[in-house]
């Protein structure tokens, strides 16, 4: 008998002809319907409910007792979830656990993802601040990074059965290209329910098959940092990292780790800064040329300049930090070279802070990277089967109940805020973690 390849509800038959004297009960019948179309339903269905009284020793053909009744290949649909939401936004305080929230039906071209894994960025902490800078919505489910597999699909899908290994796309319907409204798109974790669940549902387009060389926890790393990394990289046509040219990456985040694998596997060099001298041999193992201390090489822009070839300046630069690092972004640049914006964690806008100027005069092309699309995603993903690249994973590992302890675990309660924007100065942010910090879903 072979599984379903989508959900169907069953309709009673009028016939009492062949209706058994007491109906059975759903725990006593769970049914197999290996059929491909709804037309054929009724009559399968019957098939296999006489083999399974067959198998339990009576001999006629009974016919369906009970209608809409939701069944999927050998066991019936989970009609409850395991989840999180946000209820307002004041904190880590704000996240709420629900231990029996109900699973919506499954629409025409929908598909049920079972999670396993999901892991944190650091918008997921900020938008639990309403610190976000783009909308959000309230009582969604948080966490945008999520991997699992397909438990059941709607009748109109085609690109997913039961049994594949999907990962979540961030956002939700940017197929190829850019969004021509960035206002309406549909963020997951943020206007679209996320991966702090045990089952979400999902357009088909809206899913991306994982990397086969990845496990669940690795995989759940990929959809926000790995594609922004890589857009970073790879997003502008005529501007793509080669072999042979220079990568200055900030810090030991998650884009900033995936931006040095990444070059890496691309022949480039790659040039990365840390505070932090016990991370220095970590980013050394993925592959970094030369590392700089920013904390103890102030004018780490000029210092990375001097470090590329000819010391004419790097080719690309993976900014992370925001206001507070780009001047010296534009001094590390070379004249045709690209900054690519990422994030703000190096705090707020300042007076003193560099100006559109800037870029004329070092005549460079500065751009802001948000995330980015499935076509994307899916590049990434072939390179990262092709190159044997592995997520750099923190240790530690916490359940879905424990979704707030991994929320502190990775920054401490005392964050300020200012405006819609989030300063995250150095010495407030917890440094127990190094690499994704990833939730095991049960």
């Amino acid at each position: 008998m072979a599984d379903i390849c989508f959900i169907t509800t069953v309709q009673p038959c009028t016939s009492t002809s062949t209706r058994p004297a007491r109906s059975p009960s759903l725990s006593e019948n769970t049914v197999q319907l290996p059929i491909t179309t709804a037309a054929h339903s009724s009559r399968c269905f019957r098939h296999i409910y006489y083999l399974q009284y067959h198998f339990q020793g009576r001999s006629r053909t009974p016919v369906l007792p009970w209608s809409n009744i939701t069944f999927v290949g050998r066991k019936m649909l989970p009609a409850t979830t395991k989840q999180w939401t946000l209820e307002g936004h004041h904190g880590f305080d704000s996240l709420q656990f629900d231990p029996s929230a109900p699973i919506p039906q499954l629409g025409e071209r929908e598909v049920l993802v079972r999670f396993h894994f999901a892991s944190l960025n650091y918008r997921d902490l900020i938008i639990s601040k309403g610190a976000y800078t783009l909308p959000t919505l309230n009582h969604v489910v948080p966490v945008s990074d999520g991997a699992g597999t397909v438990e059941a699909t709607g009748p109109g899908v085609h690109r997913f059965q039961p049994g594949d290994r999907v990962l979540t796309l961030f956002e939700q319907g940017r197929i190829a290209g850019s969004p021509a409204n960035k206002t309406e798109t549909k963020s997951v974790g943020g206007t679209t329910n996320g991966a702090s669940r045990q089952y979400g549902a999902y357009d088909e387009e809206d899913l991306v098959a994982m990397p086969a060389t990845l496990d669940f926890q690795q995989a759940s790393t990929l959809s926000c940092a790995a594609v922004t990394a890589w857009n970073a990289l790879y997003g502008l046509a005529g501007n793509m990292v080669k072999a042979g040219d220079t990568v200055l990456t900030q810090g030991t985040g998650g884009v900033s780790m995936f931006a040095l694998q990444f070059a890496k596997t691309a022949g480039a060099r790659v040039i990365a800064t840390t505070g932090s001298e016990s991370k220095v041999e970590v980013i050394r193992s993925l592959g970094a040329d030369q590392i700089i201390n920013y904390k103890t090489e102030s004018d780490w822009g000029a210092v990375a300049a001097r470090l590329s070839p000819d010391c004419l300046g790097v080719n690309h630069i993976v900014e992370v930090g925001g206001p507070q690092s780009m001047a010296q972004s534009f001094k590390a640049i070379r004249v045709n070279g690209c900054i690519s914006i990422v994030g703000f964690l190096g705090g707020t806008p300042t007076e003193q802070q560099p100006t559109f100027l800037e870029c004329l005069s070092h005549e460079c092309v500065v751009r802001g990277v948000y995330v980015g699309s499935r076509m994307l995603f899916e590049d990434m993903n072939r390179a990262i089967n092709a190159n044997g690249i592995k997520p750099v994973v923190d240790g530690r590992i916490f359940t879905l109940e424990e979704a707030k302890e991994a929320y502190q675990y990775m920054v401490s309660l005392d964050v300020q805020i200012f405006s819609i924007f989030l300063l995250l100065i150095s010495s407030k942010w917890d440094q127990k973690h190094f690499g994704k910090v990833t939730i095991r879903i049960d």
